[in-house]
């Protein structure tokens, strides 16, 4: 990307979000209208009505290579590059769509203005041939000169912009389909196919793990001229001035610019087996519609859930994981006692079960401002909520709820402690410091102070309704400069910060603590003799610090 943004660096539509692709539905809604309630054949085009179907195929594909690549590299297997999925990449290629909708707008501006581009046949061998060979002559040639002068340092900077470099590739991939129509031998075929095509060598090139056979190079060797490979276009990605071929290394070898490392790069990579990791955070889907998500707050699918994740506690038992932690939904009282169920049901486990609750309170009680007295807490009372209200007692801060229900849980917890008398139920809202979990609603935002903290405890983050509130992340703390094949973070959380939950499994990873931290804690452990293991927070605190994770108390989520 530009290190110079210019006017053409942004996708026009980027004002419409995720709204972008109503863009498309006029022509979509006209033409699926026209074909299903027209009789002629001049206004039921088939071909135009299969256009819009074809760009979510196109949206499928690419979503499948997406995720099979981002598994396959967290597994290791025929891994290329050795890094990590770097989060500035990501965020430049977040909107990936938008060629496709790019695509599609010119598809059907193409279909209503160029004359005999509607009622296309579904098939012709002519015009197939015809795309075949101007794409491996022409196309690949001209990308080829053209890739190889945009990485020219004079044109790098002033032009290399997403959307300029897009309308570059689209004309240069029209062509073949162009010359079909104007010759009256495009079909839906061969249109379908082309894209296809395209979509997937170009996924195949992105993918960061080898796949491509060594034995088809073996049956027919001089297919190393019309066959690239993913690690021949990492290549250039890693080189910068090499391997600027297309989909076909001929160019590359006949001018010179074939990277000496390409042959040994692809047997290296065929060669990678997979890696045993160390620790594993079991997640989910974290879109609050998905059904995957929707599905942990129906009571009666907490038995298949809980077989899924005995199932993938028992597999990497097998495969010798150290610590595997209890991502998101996947722990609770209600589901599984915070873990325990499985440590009970095998007692004889040596991967540990972590739940991430004493790191979670440790970021909580460290994101507190101080001085503060007192605090409201308000949420779905769980074992973080109940851990922090007991060490805010202990330090003689009093802890206020806003219902009977949460007050009695919370009083319960804190039966045999003396300091309980700092657990109060009110009906003031004025506090300036909120502990916010699940539920907490609008109506009780709206009533909140101006300038009130909000600090959550739970999981995901509140709805932020109040621009006159400072609003904090979920528990969480920035990941060293030095972690490597980090694939993912949670989505609401900025770049290189990682939950607090998450952190707790690879601290106690490194730390190599041979226990289960997992489990509801009893009631009659609490009480003025007992820390409630308190120094473990500490310590817990204190190891995440030692490995390079640091607090986010500058950054908040406004």
């Amino acid at each position: 990307m530009a290190s110079t943004p210019g006017i053409l660096t942004e996708w026009p539509w980027k004002p419409l979000g995720t709204f972008k692709h109503i863009l498309l539905l006029p022509w979509a809604i006209r033409s699926t209208y026209y074909f299903l309630t027209k009789d002629t054949p001049d206004e039921r085009d088939l071909s135009t009505f299969l256009v819009f179907p074809f760009l979510v195929w196109r949206m499928i594909h690419n979503q499948i290579w997406i995720s099979l690549s981002r598994y396959i590299n967290a597994k290791g297997n025929n891994r290329i590059l050795d890094r990590g999925l770097e989060f500035d990449q990501v965020d430049r290629e977040k909107n990936w769509d938008d060629q496709i909708l790019f695509n599609g707008i010119w598809f059907y501006v193409g279909i209503f203005t160029i004359d005999g581009a509607q009622n296309l046949p579904l098939w012709r061998s002519d015009g197939i041939l015809i795309t075949i060979l101007l794409h491996t002559t022409f196309v690949e040639f001209a990308y080829y000169w053209l890739h190889r002068a945009l990485h020219h340092h004079y044109l790098y900077n002033p032009v290399i912009h997403p959307f300029a470099e897009h309308i570059a590739y689209f004309v240069l991939f029209a062509t073949p389909m162009l010359t079909t129509l104007f010759t009256r031998t495009a079909s839906i075929a061969s249109f379908a196919g082309y894209m296809t095509y395209i979509d997937f060598m170009n996924n195949l090139g992105h993918c960061n793990f080898e796949l491509v056979p060594k034995s088809l190079f073996s049956i027919f060797p001089p297919l190393k001229y019309f066959l690239y490979t993913p690690s021949f276009h990492s290549l250039h990605h890693t080189q910068f001035r090499t391997n600027y071929s297309l989909f076909m290394p001929l160019y590359d070898y006949l001018y010179g610019t074939m990277d000496k490392s390409t042959a040994s790069l692809y047997e290296t990579s065929l060669k990678r087996g997979e890696e045993s990791a160390q620790v594993v955070y079991l997640t989910h889907l974290t879109t609050p519609e998905s059904i995957f998500h929707l599905q942990y707050s129906l009571q009666w699918q907490n038995a298949s859930i809980n077989s899924l994740v005995e199932e993938a506690i028992l597999e990497a038992e097998e495969k010798g994981v150290k610590v595997l932690s209890l991502g998101l939904l996947n722990q609770s009282e209600e589901l599984n006692a915070y873990g325990a169920l499985y440590v009970k049901r095998h007692p004889e486990l040596k991967t540990k079960v972590v739940d991430g609750s004493s790191l979670a309170v440790a970021v909580i009680l460290n994101t507190i401002p101080k001085p503060t007295t007192q605090v409201l807490l308000r949420g779905k009372i769980t074992k973080v909520a109940s851990l922090v209200a007991l060490a805010l007692c202990r330090k003689g801060i009093q802890v206020a709820t806003l219902r009977e229900d949460e007050y009695t849980k919370l009083k319960n917890f804190l039966l045999n402690v003396d300091s309980k008398s700092n657990l109060v139920l009110t009906k003031s809202t004025s506090y300036q410091v909120w502990l916010v979990g699940d539920g907490l609603s609008e109506e009780e935002q709206l009533k909140a102070s101006k300038g009130t903290v909000f600090i959550p405890f739970s999981q995901f983050q509140p709805k932020k309704l109040r621009k006159d509130c400072f609003y904090h992340y979920t528990p969480a703390m920035l990941t060293p400069k030095s972690l490597e094949n980090v694939h993912s973070c949670e989505n609401w959380l900025p770049r290189r910060v990682m939950s607090a939950w998450r952190v707790a499994g690879i601290v106690h990873g490194l730390e190599d603590w041979n226990e289960h931290e997992c489990g509801v804690i009893p009631t009659t452990n609490i009480n003025n003799n007992n820390n409630a293991d308190f120094s473990h927070f500490h310590k817990v605190w204190e190891a995440a610090l030692r490995h390079g994770f640091q607090p986010l108390n500058n950054i908040s989520s406004t």
